[in-house]
């Protein structure tokens, strides 16, 4: 028997973003920077996504530091640890890819988890826009620079007496 893969697209200050899911799981959240589209045998339901969709609501507003929607993160065993690690990072913090290669146990892979990172299919729930680069720079993210600091900035201001005024990274 075939899954059936489901879509929406949920409202946001970055613009529509698509998310995709198995009825159970959200699979997929791509900004349209991603350049994801819906295939032809995916339903169009926004019913799987009611919760996704309230909780980014929320974490765009300022109200929510972490997400409660089941996740199924589909790659290989190097990419799902590194999207795993991300979920650890804490709401306003950001780490560097070194950091995070560290923290997985392959301290000389920064490049391959940087690669990893830039495949998460499953973009601000698994929060690959806390990574940053070496001295505090900004770099690469699927949804664009700007969304990364957007996000981050998004973050430091709903944490506005512990973030101050330093962020947390280089714009």
């Amino acid at each position: 028997m075939i899954a059936t893969t489901y879509y929406s697209y949920i409202d946001s200050p970055l613009g529509q973003l698509l998310v995709q899911g198995d009825g159970q799981f959200v699979t997929g959240l791509y900004m349209l920077q991603h350049k994801r589209r819906p295939e032809e045998s995916w339903q169009e339901s926004d019913a799987p996504f009611l919760a996704a969709r309230k909780q980014l609501a929320e974490y765009f507003a300022g109200q929510r530091r972490k997400f409660a929607v089941p996740l199924k993160l589909a790659g290989t065993p190097f990419q799902r640890r590194v999207w795993r690690e991300l979920t650890r990072i804490p709401f306003g913090k950001t780490i560097t890819y070194a950091e995070l290669a560290q923290r997985i146990g392959r301290p000389k892979a920064s490049r391959a988890v940087g690669h990893a990172n830039g495949h998460n299919p499953i973009s601000i729930l698994v929060p690959c826009h806390r990574v940053i680069g070496s001295g505090g720079k900004l770099t690469g993210y699927a949804g664009g620079v700007e969304a990364k600091q957007w996000l981050l900035e998004l973050e430091c201001a709903a944490l506005a007496d512990e973030c101050g005024r330093s962020r947390p990274y280089a714009a």
